[in-house]
């Protein structure tokens, strides 16, 4: 009887230009420009690829996110971005954020299966619902759509995207030279899909890709956010400031996601942590406190205040967040980010300028400055502790930020036999250890789990 694997740490790298501290641009070693640099990509997701991380993540957004003032601003649109990498690597899977609220589900559809062809099956989908009024008005709306309605047509959205890529059975295209018949016309069908938002015939006009779908990421934790991520979502990246509260949600959305039938081990869950590592303690808190000195205030603040819905006079740099702000039902985007931060503060009792600065580093995701051995401790932690599947690694700086994690704090998750030591497939499903679903349409054995709907 053969004993059952050992259970192991996924690590994804999120990668944001010069680094996730706001003030990295600043740093000697930072180019400003890195942000529309691809070669700079190109080298991170190799760096990556070298630890043998599982994927590396683009945020994105359809709007300017901040003042341009404050650091980089700009960036590629991630799916174009990931074709260029794409060519550069071979393993490291691509994960891109793309929003169910200002696309369309065919065009989406076929832009991921595409990467995933470009890639040989390495490709990823982090569906966001896209909150905040810049990004309507960007598209003829006055406003955002309401958070439950932004959740309801995501939902639809992606079971259009989900059945677009079920369009081609796999042996569909033939090739058959002798007989003069390149595909059987059998094997594709429309979808005749018609919905609350969306009517899409279909078929796609693309080949099922080599994953089938495309890994499904999904990074909301109001409830909305969970209950679609138990529905559709095969990893989840959140954020969290203790290891109680990842633990609570970790067995919230594993028991979820078991009671609509799935496989609680089919979604793992992978909490953000930014470390700033050192050869010693002191010099990594050293690194810390250089990026926090170079926030600049101004910039600061008035993007807390925007999140908390108050004016920046409101909030003074040397007193605590004011008593009496908007509850959580009241917030209309980003609903758990803000129950986040306010909670940071009030657990921590901080004064508006430490809050700034616990956030210059990761926006509310844990920030924590040590020792390689002091990271690994800190991930086995929450790892052992039932609070994670594995990582959302944020680098501070980029790239000095993951190179150190590779070469310094991976071979110790390696020799603690919590890592892979190297890739033991090919495609992103291969790596998260996920079945490639079957065509809903071409078995009619297909459970619901197995077709990840």
């Amino acid at each position: 009887m053969t004993s059952p694997a050992r259970r192991t740490l996924h690590l994804n790298a999120f990668l944001m230009s010069t680094g996730h501290h706001e003030a990295s641009w600043r740093l000697p070693e930072s180019n400003p420009f890195a942000n529309t640099d691809v070669a700079h990509y190109q080298r991170l997701a190799q760096t990556a690829e070298r630890g043998h991380l599982d994927s590396i993540f683009f945020a994105d957004s359809p709007v300017l996110w901040n003042d341009i003032g404050r650091r980089p601003s700009g960036a590629i649109e991630p799916t174009v971005l990931l074709t260029a990498i794409a060519a550069a690597t071979s393993r490291i899977g691509l994960i891109a954020t793309a929003s169910t609220t200002y696309n369309d589900p065919y065009n989406l559809a076929r832009r991921f299966a595409s990467v995933d062809h470009v890639s040989g099956g390495r490709a990823g989908w982090n569906v966001v619902t896209t909150a905040g009024p810049d990004a309507a008005r960007n598209f003829g709306l006055d406003d955002q759509p309401a958070h439950r309605t932004r959740y309801e047509r995501a939902a639809e959205f992606l079971d259009v995207a989900q059945k677009l890529w079920d369009s081609w059975d796999d042996d569909a295209p033939t090739g058959d030279k002798a007989s003069g018949r390149w595909g059987d016309n059998d094997r594709v069908r429309p979808i005749d899909h018609v919905g609350t938002h969306f009517r899409v015939r279909g078929p796609l006009n693309l080949p099922r890709s080599p994953q089938g779908h495309p890994l499904i990421v999904q990074a909301g934790s109001s409830e909305d956010g969970k209950a679609f991520a138990s529905r559709y979502a095969e990893a989840v990246f959140t954020a969290h400031q203790t290891v109680d509260d990842a633990r609570g949600f970790y067995a919230d959305l594993k028991a979820r996601t078991a009671a609509l039938g799935r496989d609680p081990d089919g979604i793992k869950i992978l909490p953000g942590i930014v470390p700033v590592i050192g050869s010693t303690e002191a010099e990594a808190l050293r690194l810390e406190a250089e990026l926090d000195e170079l926030i600049r205030p101004e910039y600061a603040v008035a993007q807390l205040a925007r999140t908390l819905r108050l004016r920046p006079e409101d909030l003074p740099l040397d007193r605590e967040l004011p008593a009496d702000l908007p509850a959580e039902d009241e917030i209309e985007g980003a609903k758990s980010r803000y129950t986040l931060i306010v909670e940071l503060a009030r657990r921590e009792r901080l004064t508006v300028r430490q809050l700034i600065g616990r956030l210059g580093g990761g926006r509310g995701h844990r920030t924590f400055a040590g020792t390689p051995e002091q990271v690994a401790d800190a991930l086995e932690e929450w790892f052992v502790a039932g609070a994670a599947d594995g990582f959302n690694i944020m680098p501070a700086v980029l790239p000095s930020g993951l190179e150190a994690f590779v070469d310094h704090v991976v071979p110790i998750l390696v020799r603690r036999e919590l890592f892979r030591a190297d890739y033991t497939g090919t495609t992103l499903r291969d790596h998260y250890g996920l079945p490639r679903p079957v065509n809903r349409y071409s078995d009619a054995e297909a459970s619901p789990q197995a077709v990840t709907a």
